[in-house]
């Protein structure tokens, strides 16, 4: 029987061309780590890999979420504890404003009051980047505008937000919400920061009431109504700053388990996908010695193959 020229020949560079694919495979997975780089390397280990990186992308953006989260509620966090400060000062000139006080001395007070209204506003329109936290989903603008008479003591404090919160996700089937609205008198939601009707506050007209009242010597309104309605104004300050280190401690946890999962999703997904590169590079190198030894053997055959042509006549 006689065997075509060509057998060897083809024979020989298929095997060349195997042990070249199986050197470059080696090499792809020394240089990146990964010991799936297509379908066909591994189907099942490519189809567990495919889905732990979705799971991993979306840990990923859960931590993203997290951490916005966390930036704005440290902010809101210090704008709020700045505001107790506020309602504080605020209550002790209503409790210290009585019939012994001189009208030089209510006049001092209601100009200290008129600057703890513009404070509180400025601080009411915190911003984090270009959002604003307290005006609700209406974010994109400042939430209070104060309005001043020629005298610049305050006559208005008007509100441009909503009373809805926007949620963010940081767990799967699992949201939360940070900013909270500056008022809402809707009777249902989220409980508004200076003005909330079912809990009696109303920061700004308080203040306000107290400023007049200040002015005009009316000591009676003062402890009579501006102070009880401060000291509900207060509560309701109390009670958000103590809402706000419940947030950021809740979103700390969330934090640290977004971690861990990121943590094990990465080590899940080398223990599928990862190459030993140790044994990468033995098999790397095993492989390159037989490709060289191939070629040395092939090129001595042909040589032999060459000589007998020659020598026929």
């Amino acid at each position: 029987m006689r065997i075509a020229g060509t057998s060897f020949t083809d024979s020989m560079v298929s095997q060349l061309n195997l042990l070249s694919a199986r050197e470059y495979q080696l090499q792809n997975q020394a240089t990146t780590g990964q010991s799936i780089s297509a379908p066909a390397d591994d189907p099942a280990g490519m189809a567990q890999a495919l889905d732990l990186q979705a799971q991993n992308s979306a840990v990923t953006q859960y931590a993203q979420n997290i951490s916005t989260l966390q930036t704005n509620a440290t902010i809101a966090g210090n704008a709020l504890t700045s505001l107790q400060t506020i309602t504080n000062q605020a209550s002790e000139i209503a409790i210290q404003a009585d019939g012994t006080s001189t009208p030089a001395q209510l006049q001092a007070d209601a100009s200290q009051v008129t600057q703890l209204i513009k404070q509180a506003a400025q601080l009411m329109n915190s911003q984090s980047g270009s959002q604003y936290l307290f005006g609700g989903t209406n974010s994109s603008q400042a939430p209070f505008t104060v309005s001043t008479d020629a005298d610049g003591n305050v006559t208005a404090v008007a509100y441009q937000g909503n009373s809805s919160v926007a949620q963010s996700e940081i767990a799967p089937n699992t949201t939360m919400a940070v900013d909270v609205p500056g008022a809402n008198s809707s009777g249902s939601g989220a409980r508004g920061v200076v003005s909330d009707s079912r809990y009696g506050a109303d920061l700004f007209n308080h203040l306000i009431s107290l400023q007049n009242n200040l002015l005009a010597g009316n000591t009676n309104a003062v402890t009579s109504s501006d102070a009880p309605d401060l000291s509900k104004d207060d509560d309701n300050v109390i009670w958000q700053v103590a809402n706000n280190g419940a947030v950021q401690s809740r979103l700390q946890a969330a934090a640290a388990f977004a971690s861990t999962s990121q943590t094990g999703l990465q080590q899940n997904l080398s223990n599928v996908a990862g190459a030993d590169l140790t044994q990468t590079l033995t098999q790397l190198s095993q492989e390159q010695n037989a490709y060289q030894i191939a070629l040395q053997t092939s090129s001595q055959i042909l040589q032999m193959q060459q000589s007998v042509l020659n020598s026929l006549p």
